[in-house]
């Protein structure tokens, strides 16, 4: 039996990859540079969420396994992803 938190993140990850592969095609679709990168621009506004959701859904699923020091580690880890990625 897969656990809750498991089925979350899946489902969040297929649905993640879905909008990768209909942006691709409309992208192709449109055969426009400019109207390319808005789609691509709008990509890169769903790939730090959903990134914070699963992780937020795994950690929640394990949060009587983990110590309230290891999962403030692991926000800042996240942390300094999105501010290094901003940059």
């Amino acid at each position: 039996m897969l656990e809750k938190a498991i089925i979350g993140m899946a489902s969040l990850r297929l649905l993640s990859g879905s909008l990768e592969i209909l942006a691709a095609l409309l992208i192709i679709k449109v055969n426009e540079v400019e109207k390319a990168l808005l789609v691509n621009s709008g990509l890169a506004l769903v790939g730090p969420f959903v990134l914070l959701l699963t992780t937020t859904i795994g950690l929640a699923g394990m949060a009587d396994r983990v110590s309230l020091a290891k999962i403030f580690w692991i926000f800042l880890g996240l942390a300094c992803i999105f501010i290094g990625a901003r940059k």
